[in-house]
């Protein structure tokens, strides 16, 4: 756990080094985030999602933004994500959006956020996008599922993710119940302090587990977010023993890891999304998730080692 939290705390650093963000900015892809981002542009991102498609996987589009910190940075924001959904119209992809609260405009003002996601979430709507609001820093979780349950007064295509790391969550599930929602589990993103924070990698996967199985066995859409074999396999036996449909949840991956899994999941029939960025914010999003656990640098290394 010491190497965790001071690999967490290393990449954290780099992420918001502010020297290292305009190199990044200026020199662009080329500094090898190309594996693991859809590109800087949204025509980078289509030929991406278009690449995933051929091979039967579909993607979740994150129109990456780091750094909004104004009403008037969201509006920025707002209008790529439009462009995002445009594109999954015209060129007839098979793709979900992903997004921040933050980048909306949560750090300014939940109202900004609402506001900036309803317009979002009407958009999308018109051309039958999904969108999935992605989880954040604990501090945060509060505000992001009191937000998800305003707009789900007014929007069903809004699905939310939620971190099984944390004690909070299996009571967040309970609490959004009478949505029937759509959530995304992950293990979880981010280190945080003991009183929140399961802190123990077992206790964690038996949480996962638990969680996913009690979400499915309640007939709601699962976004099953893993690269793990224990945790694919434990997912295949529970649809079998409970004669569960494929078209009920998907299995979704980061870009860049685990390809060849990707791959097989969706030749054997099953739901297989990844998740896709882009966006000038690149650098940050990348050294965020070598952050977020030491098992994504030993996969980024297996990846690049493959290519």
């Amino acid at each position: 756990m010491i190497i965790a939290s001071a690999l967490n705390r290393f990449f954290t650093a780099l992420a918001y080094n502010q020297l290292f963000i305009n190199i990044s900015r200026r020199v662009g892809m080329e500094l090898g985030g190309s594996h693991f981002v859809g590109g800087e542009k949204t025509e980078d991102m289509v030929k991406q999602v278009k690449a995933l498609n051929r091979n039967g996987i579909g993607a979740t589009i994150d129109c990456l933004g780091e750094f909004v910190e104004t009403e008037k940075g969201t509006k920025k924001y707002v209008d790529n994500s439009f462009k995002a959904i445009h594109a999954i119209r015209d060129e007839k992809l098979n793709a979900q959006i992903s997004l921040k609260l933050f980048s909306v405009g949560l750090e300014v003002g939940k109202d900004v956020a609402i506001q900036n996601m309803n317009t979002i979430l009407t958009e999308a709507k018109k051309y039958d996008v999904f969108v999935t609001i992605n989880m954040e820093e604990y501090k945060n979780c509060e505000d992001i599922v009191s937000v998800y349950e305003t707009l789900r007064e007014n929007h069903e295509n809004v699905g939310l993710a939620l971190q099984a790391n944390l004690f909070r969550t299996e009571t967040d599930v309970e609490r959004l119940d009478g949505f029937s929602p759509a959530i995304r589990f992950v293990k979880g993103a981010y280190i945080e302090s003991e009183d929140v924070d399961i802190n123990n990698k077992s206790v964690v996967d038996e949480n996962y587990k638990n969680l996913v199985k009690t979400h499915m066995l309640k007939g709601n859409y699962t976004q099953v977010a893993t690269h793990d074999n224990d945790m694919i396999d434990f997912v295949k036996q529970l649809v079998k023993e409970h004669n569960i449909s494929k078209d009920q949840f998907e299995f979704q991956m980061l870009q860049g890891m685990r390809e060849e899994k990707q791959k097989e999941l969706a030749e054997e029939g099953w739901n297989m999304v990844v998740y896709v960025p882009f966006g000038k914010d690149w650098y940050t999003y990348f050294m965020k998730r070598l952050a977020e656990r030491p098992a994504n640098i030993g996969f980024t290394l297996m990846s690049m080692a493959r290519r």
